[in-house]
């Protein structure tokens, strides 16, 4: 069976592996001169299990009101009155509800731990090297309000089986003995010892060479123009440089998916939320987190690499915009003072911003669609990485009619 994978992110990247293991001849294209180039370029850089999580829960739209008005606020609406994004968010709203949002942290939960042991399979098959750390994430909680806030996702981690400890403020220290010089609160702590952390970039890089000795081509500085189509049936993808035959298409260019899917009629409720980060040297190992730190009042996570700090934060609904603002850099700038004020020399920061593809409800969409041989696999959020190995196994035994332990239906886009 040939497949064409569109994208070489850290989602397209998996799912031609797992393609590729299964027996298929795989080529991937990317529009950039390598892997992990766009949105798995300068992320977080957490693997975070246990933080799996859809941002429509019940309080986010009171949450939100207060956040606009806030100078930090890990959310910034700026209204496009764009259908896409009228509707994406009424969709949001519509997911708010407790019974909506149990169903779907279940759905991402199940899929988190299935990816869990599938990266657990490939790190030991495979020498993948991406300055790779499991030591867990200590998500920060500043006040006592956040803290009691915790019971119902606690309840769904042991649901889950997903290892956590809530810890208190001398625990935290413990954990993470530079938070000693910080400049705030620090009220107690969630830790989920079974998240990782590393360079996503470096894994997309590395796993590229590994998918090269497997037979996987690669089609870089190549522009997907369209899918060409006969009879609800995609034959091939039209390309920049040539038109390449396939037996069945994925789809995995995050935020930028919606776009090549339109003209075919297909609609999926995709729509890009901007994130930032920065990433500095580290000056004094004793200054730096150990793993990852996860700032519950802004939503920044602060991420160990071996010799870098990597700070990424705020979601903005802004369309495909891609400009760095300076508010939004005040904000990461803020809570790496707050939290690690030594850790190194801001002026030596380098600052990103990219586009994460979030569903209204959380959860990716994995697997086939209405036309017979496209397949998905986008809107993983904020959880791209930590989602990635499962999604793209789920993904392979969908397109190769081999039994999942999870249900596919909960991540078609049928469930819409």
């Amino acid at each position: 069976m040939k497949v064409v994978v569109l994208g070489s992110g850290v989602i397209g990247l998996t799912s031609a592996w797992y393609l590729a293991q299964a027996g298929c001849e795989v080529t991937v294209i990317d529009r950039q001169a390598k892997s992990g180039q766009e949105t798995s370029f300068a992320n977080a850089g957490q693997i975070s299990y246990g933080y799996s999580s859809p941002w429509a829960a019940p309080g986010v739209p009171l949450k939100a009101l207060k956040w606009m008005l806030s100078k930090h606020s890990p959310l910034v609406i700026n209204p496009k009155f764009s259908l896409s994004q009228i509707g994406w968010m009424w969709q949001l709203l519509r997911n708010c509800s407790h019974a909506n949002y149990q169903r779907n942290k279940g759905r991402m939960l199940a899929l988190a731990n299935y990816s869990q042991q599938a990266l657990i399979d490939l790190r030991e098959q495979l020498p993948l090297a991406y300055q790779g750390r499991q030591q867990g994430t200590l998500q920060l909680l500043r006040t006592q309000h956040q803290i009691e806030s915790l019971a119902k996702d606690i309840a769904l981690l042991k649901t889950s089986g997903i290892e956590h400890q809530l810890l208190d403020a001398t625990e935290c220290l413990a954990q993470e003995p530079a938070l000693q010089h910080s400049r705030c609160n620090i009220a107690g702590g969630l830790l989920l010892p079974q998240d990782e952390t590393g360079d996503c970039e470096l894994f997309c890089q590395s796993l590229t060479q590994q998918a090269k000795q497997i037979g996987v081509k690669f089609l870089f500085n190549t522009n997907v123009t369209s899918l060409e189509t006969q009879q609800k049936r995609v034959i091939g993808v039209n390309t920049s440089q040539e038109f390449l035959a396939a037996d069945n298409v994925v789809v995995a260019l995050g935020s930028y998916s919606s776009q090549l899917l339109n003209p075919l009629g297909l609609s999926i409720p995709v729509y890009p939320v901007k994130g930032y980060s920065l990433t500095m040297p580290i000056s004094d190992a004793k200054f730096a987190p150990q793993s990852t730190v996860m700032d519950e009042t802004h939503k920044v996570a602060l991420t160990r690499f071996d010799d870098r700090i990597r700070v990424a934060g705020t979601a903005q609904l802004c369309g495909f915009d891609l400009e760095l603002p300076p508010k939004r850099v005040a904000t990461l700038n803020k809570v790496v003072s707050d939290l690690f004020p030594n850790v190194g020399t801001l002026d030596d920061a380098e600052y990103w911003t990219g586009l994460r593809p979030m569903t209204p409800d959380g959860t990716p969409i994995i697997g086939a669609t209405a036309v017979e041989n496209l397949y998905l696999n986008t809107g993983h959020g904020t959880l791209g990485w930590t989602l990635a190995c499962g999604s793209a196994k789920l993904l392979a035994e969908q397109m190769i009619s081999r039994k999942s332990v999870l249900n596919p239906l909960d991540y078609q886009l049928g469930r819409y």
